[in-house]
């Protein structure tokens, strides 16, 4: 509902509540501190979703999964390359 008060509440008593091999990489706040952008590195999708399973009742998510660019154009590579 975004009230950030509940949000702070619950990082103070509680940290991140990040699962075992998810990290927080960086996080970035609008001023009214509504919306809240983080870079977060998790070794699966499972991993990153059973962080957002412990914060979903007070915080909406929308995740996009991202690749570094190197390995993004090294498998684009590997397309073309197969001629797919």
């Amino acid at each position: 509902n975004g009230d950030h008060r509940r949000v702070g509440e619950r990082f103070r008593r509680e940290g991140r509540l990040m699962p075992d091999g998810v990290a927080c990489v960086a996080s970035w706040l609008d001023p009214a501190g509504t919306v809240c952008f983080q870079i977060t590195e998790a070794p699966d999708r499972a991993a990153l979703d059973e962080w957002v399973r412990r914060w979903q009742d007070l915080v909406e998510f929308e995740v996009v999964e991202v690749e570094p660019s190197a390995a993004f154009w090294a498998r684009v590579n590997r397309s073309v390359e197969r001629g797919s």
